[in-house]
């Protein structure tokens, strides 16, 4: 608002300079300088209005509303339907069963959507896949603190994606699970399952590579081209990640053609209770989250880990 106000200033100026002089209102250009004045000035009330007319956001009690950001095609023809959704809490993380308030259709209620929502705008959380001439519309209902929010999906081409290649040539990161691999990249993404009995933590490795590819003329950052960020996705109690953003250390591996760096994540996971969790892993290369909202270039995994319950004493 500052830089509207200097603008209105600078004009009024102008204008009252231009009133000065006897034949201002026959000089045209005077005339329009004292028009536009007026009309910022209006233009600028009325931002400052609806401005001031907007809710503030909450740490809680707001809903969730799904995301369909587009959908992207498989080698063997079939789509990828890419979701994600925003959470309106600043604080507030929802966990919400497959089910009544939380279902996709046709097909669902539970076509593989997070049951667990973390706070703010998360980008290419999930992709549902359709065979090759699907032609029906998906739509995802979320019911979060008694508002509800429906997206549909369809394929217009509109929303037709290019996640594995943006224009610049720049390609997502690889994740693999194994120093060997196999590496996958994209958000449709890699699954791996694990075993570790509560309360011990289940050990997180993975294995990660890049083109570090920078838009032509961006200055290279500093920072490693890989950052991982890991979340919980599904699961009956809380999951606590020490680091929940770890830091990517250099390391030497076969890694898939193209690959400019190679690095090496190391991660714990602790459960509050036993159970079947689902962990979210996500790669995102320097174009940033969801891609710098390009649709293009980070990387989905999966880790489903079964958290049995501790042996009884005397057993």
């Amino acid at each position: 608002m500052r830089n509207w106000w200097q603008v209105i200033r600078r004009l009024r100026l102008k204008s009252a300079s231009a009133g000065t002089d006897e034949n201002a209102f026959n000089d045209p250009m005077k005339r329009y300088v004292s028009f536009l004045a007026s009309a910022v000035l209006c233009y600028a009330r009325l931002y400052a209005q609806q401005q001031l007319t907007l809710e503030p956001p909450h740490d809680t009690g707001q809903g969730i509303t799904p995301a369909y950001e587009g959908y992207f095609e498989n080698q063997d023809g079939s789509l990828n339907l890419l979701f994600g959704y925003f959470n309106r809490n600043l604080k507030e993380n929802l966990d919400i069963p497959a089910g009544p308030d939380n279902h996709i259709e046709p097909g669902g209620p539970d076509r593989g959507q997070p049951t667990y929502f973390a706070a703010a705008r998360q980008w290419g959380v999930f992709t549902v896949t359709v065979p090759k001439g699907f032609s029906d519309r998906l739509t995802w209902s979320l019911t979060a603190n008694g508002k509800t929010a429906v997206v549909p999906a369809n394929l217009n081409p509109l929303y037709l994606l290019a996640p594995l290649k943006d224009a610049n040539g720049n390609t997502p990161p690889f994740i693999g699970f194994e120093e060997a691999g196999p590496f996958v990249q994209g958000p449709r993404g890699p699954s791996m399952s694990m075993v570790t009995t509560w309360p011990n933590p289940a050990l997180l490795t993975l294995w990660v590579a890049d083109d570090a590819s920078v838009a032509p003329g961006a200055r290279r950052p500093s920072t490693p081209p890989v950052s991982v960020s890991l979340s919980k996705y599904r699961g009956p109690g809380s999951v606590t990640f020490t680091p929940e953003r770890p830091m990517t250390e250099k390391a030497e591996f076969k890694a898939p053609p193209g690959a400019a760096f190679t690095g090496k994540v190391a991660a714990s996971a602790m459960f509050s209770e036993p159970g079947e969790y689902i962990l979210r892993v996500v790669a995102n290369d320097w174009s940033g989250v969801g891609g710098a909202g390009f649709q293009c270039c980070w990387t989905n995994a999966q880790i489903k880990v079964s958290v049995k319950p501790a042996a009884s004493v005397g057993q």
